[in-house]
């Protein structure tokens, strides 16, 4: 079994009162986060897999006034991401993957260096901050030039996701920051 099956393993294994008391930790280090308190744009992914749950974070960023976007696997080029802005509206369908994402409508798009946060999905992580995700380079392609946009992605995990260390390549993007519990 490779660290990817292990930490997903891991993660789906987790009881429901381990996940509660972490996931409010998370939620609650949200809420106090500066760069998040001041941000208006906020890119964020709908959970899958046993990940944070997230509908909780986008509950609390609408209460505080954020735009919130959605990844959509873009329709021409199937490597790369697009953000669609994200209500209680919104029609959600399943992707490739089986994971909800927005409809597209060309008039919801955000483009990506208008964001001022965008949250990431994580299989593991080690203490240098290089994430592991599902294997798509999705994330990876999307941050590669993020310090020229002011943008700041933050990763989302619980603790049982962080590993003593990741084998990253040189394409793989360092997190300055992950929020996990």
């Amino acid at each position: 079994m490779n660290i990817r099956q292990i930490i997903r393993q891991k993660r789906r294994q987790l009881s429901s009162s381990e996940r509660d008391i972490a996931q409010r930790a998370i939620y609650q280090k949200i809420a106090c986060h500066q760069a998040i308190n001041k941000a208006k744009n906020i890119a964020i992914f709908l959970s899958f897999d046993g990940e944070v749950e997230t509908q909780p974070i986008i509950n609390y960023l609408w209460q505080q006034n954020k735009s919130v976007y959605l990844p959509i696997i873009h329709p021409f080029s199937s490597k790369h991401l697009l953000f669609l802005k994200y209500t209680s509206q919104t029609q959600l369908i399943k992707n490739k993957f089986g994971i909800l994402e927005p409809k597209l409508n060309v008039l919801n798009v955000l483009l990506y260096h208008q964001l001022d946060i965008v949250f990431t999905p994580l299989v593991a992580f080690d203490q240098r901050g290089y994430r592991m995700g599902m294997g798509g380079g999705f994330y990876d392609r999307l941050l590669a030039n993020y310090q020229n946009q002011q943008i700041l992605p933050i990763g989302l995990a619980f603790a049982c996701q962080k590993v003593q260390h990741i084998e990253n390549k040189p394409w793989d993007i360092r997190l300055p920051e992950i929020i996990y519990a």
